[in-house]
């Protein structure tokens, strides 16, 4: 069951049914999936209260936010749970804010299958992926819906975790994947070629969290600063953030080209006709 608080405006949304004071749509979760989401919430909720799951963070949020400033239009959506669910919403400039997600105890407005957004053609100006992409079941079909619902010229904001260098390491090594709950970390070429399959153009690429990946990094020493690090040990970032936009080439019509008689030319001179003409003798 897909439900959206009954506090919301509905009228970018299909059509829905009333029942106890929500919204109703149809979806797919089933109550093992939701027993097993929760699980993993709870694994993410402890990381992200770590100093590095908490430097990780504060990064993303300036990340967003300098990325929102920018953009305004009708509709910001942000499909999945990272953090509260106002860490990233309250940046947003458009005249509403959504966050979606199909988690049962994510608190979300609107909880939906994300193979199947609850969401109507091209009606949200820009779309948020925290880390989604890593935790939805199949980040590929979620890609063709946030396509489908964003307008022409939308962006979609994304943030992930670098499969490759010490993090992707990590991830590799860790039994449950890192951080915990990530049992999916994308190549970054490889999403870049599905953005551009979908239309999208990448217009900014940054990488952040330059660090360990190690909670306890104080028995090491504190954490470098962003600036210096980015800089100086790009190795070592652990995230990457990329913002592209959607691009809708309008089709150009052909007309036909009709072929115009011409006149044949042989040795210079205009061939003669074949009709023959009566002359008369005198």
């Amino acid at each position: 069951m897909c439900l959206l608080q009954p506090s919301y405006a509905t009228d970018w949304l299909p059509t829905c049914k009333r029942e106890s004071g929500v919204i109703a749509i149809d979806s797919l979760l089933t109550l093992s999936q939701s027993s097993t989401m929760k699980v993993e919430s709870q694994t993410l909720d402890g990381w992200l209260s770590t100093p590095l799951g908490r430097r990780c963070l504060v990064e993303e949020q300036r990340l967003v936010k300098d990325a929102l400033e920018r953009v305004f239009g009708e509709q910001f959506l942000q499909v999945g749970l990272w953090g509260r669910q106002n860490t990233f919403l309250r940046y947003a400039r458009t005249q509403r804010a959504t966050f979606a997600d199909w988690r049962p105890d994510s608190g979300a407005q609107l909880l939906c299958d994300p193979h199947a957004l609850a969401i109507t053609t091209d009606s949200v100006d820009v779309v948020l992926l925290p880390h989604t992409l890593e935790l939805a079941p199949s980040p590929h079909a979620l890609l063709r819906e946030i396509d489908r619902v964003v307008r022409a010229d939308g962006q979609v904001l994304i943030l992930g975790f670098k499969s490759s260098g010490l993090w992707g390491l990590r991830h590799l090594l860790a039994a449950d994947g890192y951080p915990p709950g990530h049992k999916r970390l994308i190549f970054e070429a490889r999403l870049r070629d599905w953005l551009q399959l979908l239309s999208f153009e990448i217009d900014n690429r940054r990488r952040y969290c330059h660090t360990l990946p190690l909670e306890k990094v104080q028995r090491f020493g504190s954490f470098p600063k962003e600036e210096w690090a980015g800089r100086w040990l790009p190795l070592l970032s652990g995230g990457v953030f990329i913002s592209a936009q959607k691009r809708v080439h309008p089709m150009t019509l052909v007309r036909p080209r009709w072929r115009s008689s011409r006149l044949k030319v042989v040795g210079g001179l205009a061939e003669p006709t074949t009709r023959s003409s009566n002359h008369c003798e005198y």
